[in-house]
């Protein structure tokens, strides 16, 4: 029987030896660009080798963490990085971007490519793809259920990673907007600014309605081992080696032996972040939502009085080592992390003696237990090894990703999310129209109709975000029945949906496909997609960046801010704020909730600058507005006239995309 892997986070020195010391046998860690965890410490090209040196002594395997989007002006650095990832030789990388896939596979095939959660592989297909496109391992989205994960190890052979412990994002891993939309800082660009983790307000009360409790898997350990799951992975890049330490002894007694749970749930009861929830892997949803606080840590007690040297606070629980601390303020939005290395403790009644200032009756939260330390120090090192390619090897290793299309005419695509627009638009007015409809929808749709056959050159159907694995073969027979009809072009919203797809079909990809790089678009384009859309949340110095720019151009839509299969317990037709007074409206179809803003995003007024710039196809997406004849006949004469329609937000066109 094969040895299930144990994969631990390193953030930092401190947390590598831990990680080691703690029964890893593969850890993950970042560079200081292009990892998901943008705010970790992470590691500098010079230490790396050395890392991989000890674990490697310790048979644990080094794994590299570039599961970003890289914008088009970032290629050269990525294209230095991968050559130098090549000479160094990890045990993997772990990948978000198709256009770093591409590059790694065309330049430096020598590195061994992991999907990262990020890519949004929820079903077989995309396992079943991924193998094909000789990826080791596939990290499945979290929102899976066991069962689900069971049957994608049984239709695939590729290696299945799945977290059991840690943070969980509220909306499917790389398919969240909400952080890039109020500020720009791409949660798909590692410095996600955590909105899942604010208040909203309904107007009758205001809660944490996004807020997930963290991930923990011990008691189904041995039911995913079952199933064929691979690795067993542990999130935490930015938790201290306390907490690493801690988490791994407990999942390595259970690996070892599922008789020592008590062992490893006792272990786990002062592991310090949020309340837990085993969520879809173990059907607990009814309370996955901490709607409270997401506070992490344990919660202690209050300061009840300040000395001269410290303060004063009750609390229930045994304090016996060194402890770090987390003291919030109860009236302001303010937070003190301390570590306690002298104190005393009489009864319930624990004093600190630290110097500082300390807010009365301030919570007090235990953020860690020191029960070891950890060296932050590495072993001396003098390698020399070479970074950076010539940059007439970077130029043509970028220019080769450049295939433009001699295309001249200009394309308008219009998105409907019902049938009941189809009474509203002219079709003779369109040149390509998108049904994104519902199962139902879809279901009731005559595609043997007069109106849908006059048209059907212009029609396109397409596939959802999120296709579940009890879903995959109604949409192989739908896709079917619709190129029977004579409806044979389809947008896709993962790559892998190809493989439903009949023969003599036409396909395009859709802004989940990200493409936010000329090699992820050649990518594409090689796989057999005629046609590509460029990111929602794209800044205006990447979208003219681009020399591929056949794609297509979203210039009116509703962002959506989150796509989950979690529900939220706000009614569908409540409007809710956040704390800075923008309006959102929660919407849900076929079980999965999205998130959208009230006022949506329009470039309409910067159609004449993109046709300028060479590019030739766009798109308005109706999709969350109500049904009318005269708003759909507004915004194709906005976009005629490249006119601004108001009220609209640019979202980052106009600021940096961080």
């Amino acid at each position: 029987m094969k040895k299930t892997e144990l994969l631990l986070p390193v953030g930092n020195t401190e947390t590598f030896y831990a990680a080691l010391e703690g029964g890893a046998d593969a850890v993950y860690l970042g560079l200081k660009n292009f990892n998901a965890r943008g705010r970790a410490l992470n590691f500098s090209n010079r230490q790396i080798p050395v890392l991989i040196d000890l674990a490697h002594k310790n048979n644990c395997k080094v794994f590299i963490t570039l599961n970003t989007v890289i914008k088009n002006t970032e290629l050269p650095e990525l294209i230095d990085v991968l050559d130098y990832l090549q000479t160094i030789k990890p045990d993997a990388v772990i990948i978000q971007d198709w256009g770093v896939y591409h590059i790694i596979k065309k330049h430096f095939p020598g590195l061994t490519v992991h999907a990262s959660t990020q890519m949004a592989n929820h079903n077989s297909l995309g396992a079943i793809y991924s193998y094909e496109k000789d990826f080791e391992r596939v990290i499945l989205a979290r929102e899976l259920t066991l069962h689900e994960a069971e049957e994608v190890n049984k239709k695939s052979k590729i290696q299945t990673e799945v977290f059991i412990h840690g943070a969980l994002c509220y909306s499917f891993s790389g398919m969240c907007n909400f952080s890039s939309y109020l500020g720009g800082h791409g949660a798909n660009r590692g410095i996600c600014s955590q909105v899942c983790r604010r208040t909203f307000d309904t107007g009758k009360e205001a809660k944490y309605f996004y807020s997930l409790k963290d991930n923990q898997q011990i008691e189904n350990i041995h039911s995913l081992i079952e199933a064929g799951v691979y690795s067993l992975k542990i999130e935490g890049r930015m938790k201290s080696s306390d907490y690493v330490y801690k988490v791994a002894r407990a999942y390595r007694a259970v690996i070892n032996d599922k008789a020592n749970l008590p062992y490893a749930q006792e272990l786990l009861q002062t592991e310090t972040g949020r309340k837990k929830t085993s969520y879809f892997l173990g059907n607990d949803l009814s309370d996955a939502i901490t709607y409270e606080s997401p506070n992490t840590g344990l919660f202690l007690g209050k300061i009840k009085e300040l000395t001269k040297t410290g303060f004063i606070f009750d609390c229930d629980f045994d304090l016996h080592n060194d402890f770090r601390i987390r003291i919030k303020h109860p009236k302001k939005d303010e937070q003190i992390n301390l570590k306690v290395r002298e104190f005393t403790q009489t009864g319930k009644t624990v004093t600190v003696v630290t110097e500082g200032k300390f807010p009365l009756n301030g919570s007090v939260f235990l953020s860690g237990i020191i029960e070891k330390k950890f060296s932050s120090k590495l072993p001396e090192t003098k390698n020399n090894i070479r970074f950076g390619l010539p940059y007439g090897k970077k130029k043509n290793i970028i220019k080769s990703f450049v295939k433009e299309s001699r295309k001249t005419n200009y394309s308008l695509f219009v998105r409907i999310d019902n049938l009941q627009w189809m009474r509203k638009i002219r079709f003779d007015e369109i040149d390509n129209i998108i049904f994104s409809f519902t199962l139902k929808d879809l279901d009731d749709l005559d595609a043997g109709a007069n109106l849908i056959q006059k048209f059907k050159h212009k029609i396109w159907i397409e596939f959802p975000h999120f296709i579940p694995e009890g879903k995959i073969e109604y949409y192989k027979n739908l896709a079917k029945k619709f190129t029977e009809k004579g409806l044979n072009k389809f947008f896709l919203s993962h790559i892998s949906q190809k493989l439903l797809l009949p023969k003599n079909t036409i396909f395009a990809g859709n802004e989940n496909m990200y493409a936010y790089n000329d090699a992820a678009i050649n990518f594409f384009r090689s796989e057999g997609a005629k046609l590509i859309s460029y990111p929602v949340e794209n800044d205006e110095e990447n979208i003219f960046s681009y020399q591929n720019k056949s794609g297509i151009m979203p210039v009116y839509f509703y962002p959506r801010l989150f796509i989950s299969r979690m529900p939220i317990k706000i009614k569908e037709e409540t409007q809710f704020k956040d704390d800075l007074n923008n309006t959102y409206h929660k919407i849900v179809r076929d079980g999965i909730t999205y998130t959208v803003p009230e006022i949506p995003v329009s470039f309409l007024q910067y159609v004449t600058k993109f046709k300028q710039r060479g590019f030739k196809n766009f798109l308005i997406d109706l999709s969350f507005e109500k049904p009318s004849g005269n708003r759909i006949n507004t915004l194709i004469k906005r976009y005629k006239q490249s006119q601004q329609i108001q009220p609209s937000v640019n979202f980052n066109y106009k600021r940096t995309l961080k």
